[in-house]
């Protein structure tokens, strides 16, 4: 057993119980570097030294984990953030009431392309593009090119109809001046699978969590252009989630657990040991792809050519701490508001309900012991890269 500390003023047990006198708590994850807290939380031994067994199971798809968390067989999940908030409003599949009591990760994603759609992009905006204004002006101009020639338009992979890689994906074409239900095609592929669909020629580019679009360079067939921290700063993309009548019911593991993985958070977001992360997170039982790929994603210095050109993007992947696990209200409203803006729902009053009733920073600071955070809702400066400023009081 590792010994496990913490600096919270939460004091772990001694000696935690063995997994047969520990309740088990069944959780599911998809093989992307941010299901690290979880993982941490089993193998490093936060999760029992809270007096848990956690037990992690690995999926293939969003849409498996969404079912299997809806029909009982777990507990929690690793899940996209807005995919509570779809669960809440019935879109999609059944409704079923969930809740995000916690924050696993902020941001993690890229936006990478093909090589042959990167040098007409280059070709298109007279030399490389940069930053994700002149990125998705060059891919507009690609796709327009395209379309006026009568060929087939840009196809684009995201995971999951609600997630942040396709709210992300669209917001960054509609930027260019494109509309992403006209101008490119967009389809659905699970993370693990959307580096085979770029190499055999099925896709033209991908918004994906790390490590692959990393993979997609490393093969020489894809080129990052943007990452989801430039599109929108400090973001979450995973949520701890739950059935809201599991957590009512469950209140002592839920607190359990998500002291836990604060715990596992802090030593995530250590530099110290990222080493040991990216190998314990490389194991074909996780994510199983080689350590050196991870390490790049949570140190934020990419490989983003098959070239060797290497780029740093400090807030590639974040495990944040001093708050900001705890979910915020705001964040869960641009997410409703791009179910909006996409014609996902058409009710504006029951998106943004729904959007409040999954965020529950009562339950973080409650397992925590900590206040209330306030919620911000007014715009932020600089908080989108086209400078459109979101004002969540306004429905």
């Amino acid at each position: 057993m590792n010994t496990v500390t913490t600096d919270d003023g939460h004091q772990p047990q001694d000696s935690p119980p063995e997994a047969g006198d520990r309740p088990t708590v069944r959780a599911g994850f998809m093989p992307l570097i941010d299901a690290a807290v979880l993982i941490v939380a089993r193998e490093r031994g936060f999760a029992a030294a809270e007096g848990l067994d956690l037990v992690l199971a690995r999926e293939t798809s969003w849409a498996n984990i969404r079912d299997r968390l809806l029909v009982g067989h777990f507990d929690v999940a690793h899940m996209l953030a807005p995919m509570p908030i779809a669960a809440k409003l019935g879109i999609g599949h059944v409704r079923m009431p969930m809740i995000a009591p916690y924050v696993l990760a902020l941001g993690g994603n890229s936006i990478a392309v093909s090589q042959p759609v990167w040098e007409a992009m280059c070709l298109a905006h007279g030399d490389e593009p940069a930053g994700p204004g002149d990125t998705s002006r060059a891919v507009a101009a690609v796709a327009r090119s395209r379309r006026a020639a009568g060929a087939e338009p840009l196809t684009f992979a995201m995971t999951y109809p609600f997630s942040g890689h396709n709210y992300e994906l669209r917001y960054w074409l509609a930027a260019g001046g494109l509309d992403p239900d006209v101008d490119v095609r967009l389809v659905v592929i699970p993370p693990p699978y959307m580096v085979d669909a770029m190499v055999a020629g099925q896709i033209d580019g991908m918004c994906v969590g790390a490590p692959w679009p990393s993979l997609a360079v490393e093969n020489g067939i894809g080129r990052t252009v943007t990452t989801k921290a430039e599109i929108w700063k400090a973001s979450p993309d995973k949520v701890l989630a739950a059935r809201a009548a599991w957590a009512e019911t469950h209140p002592r593991l839920i607190d359990a657990l998500i002291r836990a993985c604060e715990a596992a958070t802090r030593w995530c977001a250590d530099p110290a040991h990222h080493l040991d992360l990216a190998d314990l997170l490389a194991r074909p039982a996780y994510v199983g792809v080689p350590a050196e790929i991870i390490h790049r994603a949570l140190t934020g210095r990419l490989k983003v050519a098959a070239s060797g050109q290497w780029v740093d993007f400090p807030d590639y992947l974040q495990f944040p701490t001093d708050g900001g696990t705890a979910p915020a209200t705001r964040h869960a409203l641009w997410f409703a508001a791009q179910m909006l803006r996409w014609g996902q729902v058409p009710n504006a009053a029951e998106a943004y309900a729904a959007a409040h009733a999954v965020t529950r920073p009562d339950i973080w600071a409650r397992a925590l012991g900590r206040e209330l955070p306030v919620p911000r809702l007014a715009p932020v400066d600089g908080e989108f890269f086209d400078g459109t400023a979101f004002d969540a009081r306004d429905l």
